[in-house]
């Protein structure tokens, strides 16, 4: 059987391969990461929603089997997984958990993979087997209050010192800020420039002049992460911290966001299939006017769409991740998996709590959790209406200029 080769447009042909088959290491992946989030993960989740607090020890244990490391490749200390078996990862932890598997797509998406594309022989030595064993969480600080997905607009300056550069600014909602031991830190060296000033740094959590403190709030969900305030007073930074050369920095970021989209995508994957799970068994106990009301057509149709939805979400998610193997140009791919797979896991959410009445209105069934968990997934990583705008514009094209 010959490789599946790309189509023109980018999108896939099945006629010599099916591209979609589960390989060994995909089903090695997949149970592994089952595993553990049904062991490790799953039975902390409701207490660290409930207490605002992140499951430090979970992911510990998660280090020690080698998932922190599981985009890097082995020479790094990492697993070596590729993009089909890392959406695995993000699915399986999705379904227990999204606070965790927010913290796996930040640290091995944003951070481990763009390293390790951006950053140069000594970044990649220096910090990239620390992250792969969980010596250091990495965290991507990004977003600011007037810029996020308009990433030209950060207002985060660098100003040179010597032969490097003096840092001030403030970021927001930075996913693993409190913990972590290094971010990758955007910042501009000339507001006027744009988007051709942004620069990305490596910063080490403890330099000084950074502090950190948690975003002021209840967050609605995903309440067991951390999501912080970074504040920089003019912090050092040397030449061999920055990644992707002065003014690289969007195109740093941008790629960045293909990696953490997917993760994204894959996780909403993962909601999606636990509400599947949780209403077909509901449907089966539950009982009213005597039969169960799985026999119902009206709750019938609303299960068979919620299988074809989450169905529909992996196969777009599993086709961006196998363009990514390839190395194929993927931009609208990977928003196309996450723009339906997390509205798909909005509206079923909230599906899922009307079909369990009562007892999914209540933590006692993880439902409610998946319910305050999914409008965040359509807001990470660029809102639903930030990738319409990609998706559009990339089938529309540029206007021809005379």
């Amino acid at each position: 059987m010959r490789e599946a080769t790309a189509a023109v447009d980018g999108s896939l042909s099945t006629v010599d391969a099916d591209p979609l088959a589960p390989r060994p290491q995909d089903v090695a992946a997949r149970d592994l990461c089952r595993r553990l989030a049904v062991d490790v993960v799953e039975p902390v989740a409701r207490e660290a929603d409930e207490t605002r607090t992140f499951p430090a020890e979970a992911v510990r244990a998660l280090a020690a089997e080698g998932i922190l490391g599981a985009s890097l490749p082995t020479e790094l200390g990492g697993l070596g997984w590729d993009a089909l078996q890392l959406t695995h990862l993000y699915e399986e932890f999705g379904r227990v958990d999204q606070s965790v598997r927010g913290f796996l797509s930040v640290h091995l998406g944003l951070v481990c993979q763009c390293l390790f594309d951006a950053g140069s022989e000594q970044q990649r030595q220096t910090w990239l087997p620390r992250l792969a064993s969980g010596e250091v969480f990495g965290a991507y600080a990004l977003t600011e209050t007037g810029a996020g997905s308009d990433a030209a607009a950060i207002a985060t300056h660098a100003v040179a010192d010597g032969d490097g550069w003096r840092l001030s600014g403030e970021k927001v909602w930075i996913t693993n800020g409190l913990s972590a031991g290094v971010f990758l830190l955007f910042a501009t060296v000339d507001p006027e420039l744009r988007h051709k000033g942004v620069t990305a740094f490596l910063i080490p959590g403890d330099a000084e002049g950074l502090s950190r403190d948690r975003m002021p709030g209840h967050e609605l969900g995903h309440r067991g992460s951390e999501h912080a305030r970074l504040t920089l007073d003019r912090v050092r930074v040397g030449p061999d911290q920055v990644v992707g050369g002065i003014g690289g920095g969007f195109e740093v970021a941008m790629g960045g966001l293909d990696h953490g989209r997917l993760g994204v995508a894959a996780g909403a994957v993962g909601l999606l299939q636990a509400c599947l799970d949780a209403t077909i068994e509901f449907c089966r106990e539950r009982r009213q006017f005597g039969k169960r009301i799985g026999d119902f057509q009206m709750v019938q149709e609303r299960i068979a769409d919620m299988a074809c939805d989450t169905d529909a979400a992996r196969l777009l998610t599993k086709r961006a991740a196998w363009m990514a193997i390839r190395d194929l140009p993927r931009t609208r791919e990977v928003s196309m998996a996450k723009l339906f797979a997390t509205e798909a896991a909005c509206r079923w959410a909230s599906e899922t709590v009307l079909l369990h009445g009562s007892r999914g209105y209540v933590n006692e069934r993880p439902v409610e959790r998946h319910f305050r968990d999914a409008p965040g997934l359509r807001i990470y990583e660029g809102t639903s209406y930030v990738q319409r705008i990609v998706i559009a514009r990339d089938l529309v094209g540029r206007e021809a200029r005379s």
